[in-house]
This record gives structure tokens, sequence and C-alpha cells, in this order.
């Protein structure tokens, strides 16, 4: 008898100590899991940081209709890559996130894609001002007169000791693109080129300033006695 106790004494230890096993064991993936989901929730739930992103150009030909007819009701049919998300088309999706406002500082600007994302933008009512450079507006090919006999209120630099050679844009006073790209077909599609788009406010509130003493200095009204006097 004093055996079979023995025996069923032995066999409750080993029972035991295999059943702490076990709860050790899923112990250990429940920490683990625990530490992965509190780790998945965290991201999930972190704060995100200001809009970073940038861009390099060239930038391959897409076809870029979506972005201009997003409501059509027919595909469009050009021979060009559809549905393919591209440097440009990213700079255009920027342009055409403006609700409210955009500031333009341009150099040269002919390309007619980027003239019609502006002209979209003056249609649905958004607040657009440009300041560019004094010779290069009139230069072969450049829509800065297009924007103009639309409505568009657009300055140039009066001074002709200097060119305005800034290349930069201000979207709803929050957003900043701005890089080495010209707003030429060449710019685009075949010079190695950068932008550059945040919403970080330390970087936006200079261009912001930057650009109003632009539109200020280059207050047609200001200079009316020069080109009164043809200077």
């Amino acid at each position: 008898m004093p055996l079979v106790v023995k025996a069923v004494g032995n066999m409750s230890q080993q029972i035991s100590f295999k059943e702490l096993l076990k709860v050790f064991g899923l112990g250990a993936v429940a920490l683990v899991l625990g530490v992965e989901w509190f780790d998945w929730l965290m991201r999930r739930l972190r704060v995100r940081g200001p809009l970073k992103e940038v861009l390099f150009f060239p930038s391959t030909q897409t076809c870029l209709e979506h972005l201009f007819t997003p409501n059509s009701s027919f595909p469009c049919r050009c021979p060009l890559p559809h549905g393919k998300e591209t440097s440009f088309s990213r700079l255009l999706r920027h342009l055409l996130s403006a609700r409210a406002s955009l500031d333009l500082c341009v150099f040269s600007f002919s390309h007619m894609e980027l003239c019609r994302t502006i002209l979209l933008l003056h249609e649905r009512g958004v607040t657009v001002r440009v300041v560019t450079d004094r010779d290069y507006m009139t230069i072969t090919g450049s829509q800065i007169g297009t924007l103009r006999r639309a409505g568009i209120c657009v300055r140039h630099e009066m001074s002709t000791a200097v060119h305005m050679h800034h290349k930069f844009a201000i979207v709803d006073g929050k957003k900043l693109i701005n890089g080495s790209l010209n707003w030429t077909v060449t710019a685009v599609q075949s010079n190695k080129e950068n932008i550059m788009v945040t919403e970080e406010p330390e970087l936006v509130r200079p261009y912001r300033l930057e650009f109003q003493k632009l539109w200020e200095a280059n207050d047609p009204a200001k200079h009316t006695h020069q080109v009164t006097n043809g200077r």
C-alpha cells in the first residue's frame, strides 16, 4: 500500500511540474504577444510628424488625365502608361491639394500640364498668386500669358539688374514645395532635378515671408513712375 501511495505522489509531482512548465510557456507567449500588440498599438496611435517628402527627376512619362478628371466615366485611351505613380504625378497631387491658396515663385514656366494644374485650381476658386522673372516670362512657350488671360494675378521682378530665380510654391500657407525644378518639360523629363515637400512650420514660415516680400516689392503700383518713363 505505501508503494502505491508513493507512486501516486510521484505522478502528482510530475503532473504538477508539467503543468508548471505549460503555465510558464503560455505566460511567455502571452508576454511576447502583449509586447508586440502594445508596440503595434503605439505605432497606430502615435501622432504623425509633419509631411516630409523628396522627389527626384527626370520623371517617367505617364498618363495624368485621372488627376484632372477623377470623376470621368470614360477611361483615358492615350498610349501612355496608366495607373503609375511618378515624381511628376506626386508633384501635381501636392499642387492640386490646394483648397484656399497657392503662392508660386517660379523662374521659367512653360510646362503645359503644370499650367493646366494652376488653371484648374483657379477655376475651383483657389486664390493663386504668381511671382516670376521679368525676362523669362516672355520667352517662347512661356505659360505666364495664359495665366494672366485667365485672370490669375501675376507679378514679375521689376528690377532689370537681377533675376527672380526662385522655384517654390506654398499650398494653403502650410505646405512648401521647393527645389531646383523649373516648370519646363526639359526640367521634368530630362534634367537631374529635385523637389522637397514639407509641412514643417519652421521651414514653411520663411518662404511665406519671402513670397510676401517679393509680392509687395514687385507691386506695379509702386513702379508706375519707372514704367511711365520706360525704365
